[in-house]
Formats: structure tokens, sequence, C-alpha cells
């Protein structure tokens, strides 16, 4: 696959390696804690490995889940949806820096994870910005501090509340209560976002 003028100055080979770091993944060194944790609080290893085993059993369908929706967010990518849609995002003008925070924090109150919605709107965040002559790196800042704000709405997040405090079947209650603050500070994050994207001296908060 290509990308082509307008998403790029000129016709460039989308890359598509993979990359396995998993001496620097942040997982990596959750799992090296855990094991040291374990040892000292007495565990053996048969049953550490006993624990893992239930413990990837249990959230089996939330893994399956957050596999999917990276899986869709590269098929957006390779596929040349996300250029098609960043386009069409672009036709916000001077607002867009508003409307895609907003996007961010629907990515994350759809997917549940910040990381997701990055994935999903990441490269479409830079399209957009590069056609609007928006810094991308701002937008891309905005994707991830709109989902923060989406966080408290997502449908796992009002699932663990619940759990957690043992208000089980009054999910919908937590939706209701908290939804109008979470949209209410993610429209402030967008606000923010608009006065660095264009008004002195906010816009030297920007890395160039």
């Amino acid at each position: 696959m290509q990308r082509v003028p307008p998403v790029v100055r000129k016709p460039t080979a989308e890359a598509a390696v993979y990359s396995l770091n998993w001496m620097t993944a942040t997982g990596s060194g959750i799992l090296v804690a855990a094991i040291i944790a374990g040892l000292i609080m007495g565990f053996t290893p048969w049953k550490m490995l006993l624990t893992y085993g239930r413990t990837i059993m249990r959230v089996r369908f939330s893994l399956l889940t957050i596999a999917t929706m990276l899986s869709i967010g590269y098929m957006t990518r390779y596929s040349g949806l996300d250029a098609a849609m960043g386009l069409a995002f672009a036709r916000a003008g001077m607002l867009y820096p508003f409307f895609g925070t907003m996007l961010g924090w629907l990515g994350v109150a759809l997917t549940g994870s910040d990381t997701s919605s990055n994935v999903l709107f990441g490269s479409l965040q830079r399209i957009s910005a590069e056609q609007i002559g928006v810094s991308p790196t701002l937008m891309a800042a905005a994707n991830s501090c709109g989902g923060v704000m989406g966080k408290m709405i997502d449908a796992q997040s009002i699932v663990v509340a619940s759990t957690a405090t043992e208000w089980y079947g009054h999910e919908g209650d937590i939706l209701r209560y908290v939804f109008f603050h979470s949209i209410a500070l993610a429209a402030l994050v967008g606000i923010m976002v608009m006065l660095q994207a264009y008004v002195f001296p906010f816009t030297l908060l920007v890395v160039k």
C-alpha cells in the first residue's frame, strides 16, 4: 500500500514492520515484579503458574476484546480508511482541535482503552492536523487527553466500579451520574487544545 498526496507530499510505501520489544515492554516489567513479589510472599513456581493460568482464564474475553480493538486500529491504517477519515475531519477547519479532542473522548468511551483509542485514531489525528496546519504532536496528545475524560463512562470502568463497591445492578445509575462530568471535562480539554493551537502564549506550550 502507498500513501499519496494530499495525505503525504509524495507517494510513500506504508511501513508494515512488526517489532517485538519484549525486554522494554511495560508488561515485561510487571511480570518480573509479580514473580519477585510472589517469591517474597512464599509462592512456589508451580502455584504462581496455576494462579497465572486462572487469571488468564478469568480475563480471556477482555484480552480478546482488547486484541480485537487493536487489530481494527491497524486495519483502518493499512486499508487507508484513516486517511479518508482524516481528510474528512479536516473539513472542520479551525474548529478541528476541539472536535479532535472529542474524538479521543469518543474512542475511549467506546473501546474502554486509551491505547486502543490512540491506535484507532492516532494516524487520523496526524493526517487531519497536517491538513489544517496544526501540530500533529498537539493533536496526538489531545487524543489521549480527551480519551482520559472518556474513561469514566466506558463500560468496563463502570463495571469495575460497581463491583468494587458491591453496588451490583446500578451500572446505569453510575453512567447517568458521571456522563455530564465526562463530556464537560472533555470540552474543557478541547478548549485548552484550541488555545494551544492558535492563541499566544499558549502556543509556546506545544512541542515543535
